[in-house]
């Protein structure tokens, strides 16, 4: 058995990193600010003069294994809030002397010393010498970060680094993370002329017709699923009074993450979420339970406020649209709704080859709205849900959304990283807020629930999550161009082409024909790194045979075929379009 866990070791090694910082640059005057652990390891946040430069993560590296060899003694002191704070502002350390200032009265101050010459702030565990940390450690790449997260402190530099046990798992992150570069979806969507953005519109992409193909089918596939499970599509406003967001708590809640603006003396919001929305329209109506439940579907644009230091191509944008969902049923209802949900989440997800899934439950928030009697009523009824559906789950706790607790569902990509997608979250507070009713099978006035849910999540989130997963290939089903045609080299070729093209998009293909003044060669290459599932060569023989000569994205070898069977190949690919277990 280990003598110290992966989180101390890896935290153990923040220290380490900002010891051989602090011995390389003596006159860099260089300012600690926090070293916590992450998935698969650590970051620690400095201010210093000199930019750190990839040569320089090279030496701190050495340095680091330097001093690991030395063996220094890795000793934990505890002191007074006066002791820590002189300590700290003798050797200039303001940051960390900002932190003391914030640690409450009566809490135990402590740092670690390694050797005579460096000290940290720090709650600890830690190893006991610096001899015990392994060098299986790779800084990674700098980045900018403010301070406490706050635009108006100063920006810091953030040294990312990786860090194991063993030297096997070491290797195999930085191979992942080789493969993660080759996939990064913000490098595929340049390359594969899918978006842009521009700094006229910080944050928020501009899809381009390649793009927009994607991202409509993606709706598109939406709208079936909505045909099986009886969801009806609604239409709302962008921009409403803020007496509306007053109602619904996200004004109190929320307004540092939205867009206000003034028309005729009024304040008026950008919604940066479609639920107000629907229970307003629930409220213009009298419902009886059998209308429940009513699914309100909605692809309305969402806008929020995400600071410049998160915003991170499609994953993390400004500008967005939801697969968004509100469900109004009674409380009896909820199990059997959510057991329903849980089913059509897996079917979308296992159809696009996410094989690995993940569910969370999140518990009430530090901020929310609500009583404590209402929040357990959610929980429990949540959980009873969870718990009958017969999927495995973990508790995250205090992370569900400030109206009530919520699943999320993580799915792993094609090299193992996991993303938060799906979220189903039940709500007691909003249908209170608004003062929904329909009215039950006693004829009298009841109080419905309201399930949120979204499948996909973020369309712009998904995209770029789901262009990673499949590399920039997508299936035949959403690919904005799904076949090249590319005639051999005469005239009589190219009208071919032409004719094979006109009767290819009659049935609804998207094709084209390579028409170019360009090599075999070139066309070849081209339509391999734009990862066009089929590329068609039409020749001589081809003409005089009617058949086609069809290359596979990914594959080496053609094969001819009857033009013909190549059209019910097609069809039968696009049958994809919908699950298989939807099909009928």
């Amino acid at each position: 058995m280990a003598k110290y866990d992966l989180d101390t070791l890896r935290h153990s090694t923040a220290h380490l990193m900002a010891q051989a910082i602090m011995e390389l640059y003596p006159n860099e005057k260089v300012q600690l600010g926090i070293g916590p652990t992450i998935e698969h390891g650590f970051y620690y946040d400095i201010e210093m003069d000199k930019k750190l430069a990839e040569d320089d993560l090279k030496a701190i590296e050495e340095k680091m294994k330097e001093i690991i060899k030395r063996g220094s003694p890795v000793v934990r002191h505890e002191v007074k809030r006066d002791e820590a704070m002189k300590l700290f502002a003798e050797r200039g350390q303001t940051l960390k002397c900002e932190l003391i200032r914030d640690i409450p009265e009566g809490e135990i101050i402590s740092y670690y010393t390694q050797g005579d010459s460096f000290f940290d702030l720090c709650t600890g565990p830690h190893v006991e010498s610096t001899r015990e940390l392994t060098p299986w450690f790779k800084l990674l790449h700098t980045a900018g970060a403010y301070w406490r997260g706050d635009q108006q402190r100063p920006m810091l530099q953030r040294i990312y680094a990786a860090c194991f046990s063993s030297k096997e798992e070491l290797r195999e992150h930085l191979t992942m993370l080789e493969e993660a570069k080759k996939r990064d979806h913000r490098k595929l969507g340049k390359e594969l002329e899918l978006f842009i953005f521009d700094p006229v519109a910080p944050a928020s992409p501009f899809f381009m017709p390649k793009g927009a193909m994607v991202y409509n089918g993606l709706v598109d596939f939406m709208r079936r699923i909505y045909k099986t499970y009886d969801y009806q599509e609604v239409i709302t406003p962008q921009v409403l009074d803020v007496d509306l967001w007053h109602t619904s708590g996200h004004y109190e809640k929320y307004k540092e993450n939205m867009y206000f603006t003034n028309i005729d003396e009024r304040e008026f919001a950008l919604k940066p979420m479609n639920c107000p929305c629907h229970m307003l329209m629930f409220s213009h109506h009298r419902y009886s339970y059998r209308d429940l439940p009513l699914r309100f579907a909605d692809f309305g644009r969402l806008h929020r406020y995400e600071k410049s230091g998160v915003v991170a191509g499609l994953t993390r944008v400004r500008t967005f649209c939801q697969d968004d969902a509100h469900i109004f049923i009674s409380t009896a209802g909820i199990q059997d709704e959510i057991k329903t949900l849980m089913d059509m989440f897996f079917i979308g997800y296992e159809h696009f080859q996410f094989k690995k899934i993940k569910i969370g439950f999140s518990t009430r928030p530090e901020m929310r709205v609500g009583s404590d009697e209402a929040w357990d009523q959610a929980e429990a009824a949540l959980k009873a849900a969870l718990d009958a559906s017969g999927r495995e789950y973990f508790i995250n706790e205090g992370d569900g959304a400030f109206y009530g607790p919520k699943i999320d569902i993580q799915v792993a990509d094609a090299i193992g990283r996991y993303h938060q997608l799906g979220t189903i979250q039940l709500d007691f507070q909003l249908p209170e807020r608004f003062d929904l009713k329909f009215t039950n099978d006693k004829g009298e006035l009841e109080r419905p629930v309201v399930i949120h849910r979204a499948l996909l999540g973020s369309l712009e989130r998904f995209i770029g999550v789901y262009l990673e997963h499949v590399g920039g290939a997508f299936p035949f089903w959403l690919s904005p161009e799904q076949a090249v045609i590319i005639p051999v080299k005469n005239e009589l070729h190219l009208e071919a082409a032409k004719v094979f093209e006109r009767d290819l998009r009659a049935k609804g293909f998207r094709v084209r024909v390579d028409d170019r003044n360009e090599s075999m060669g070139l066309k070849t290459r081209q339509a391999q790194t734009g990862k066009i599932p089929f590329m068609l060569v039409l020749g001589d023989k081809e003409i005089e045979e009617k058949t086609i000569a069809v290359r596979k994205y990914g594959e080496q070898k053609s094969e001819t075929m009857p033009q013909s069977k190549l059209v019910d190949h097609f069809e039968a690919l696009d049958l994809e379009k919908v699950p298989a277990p939807l099909r009928g």
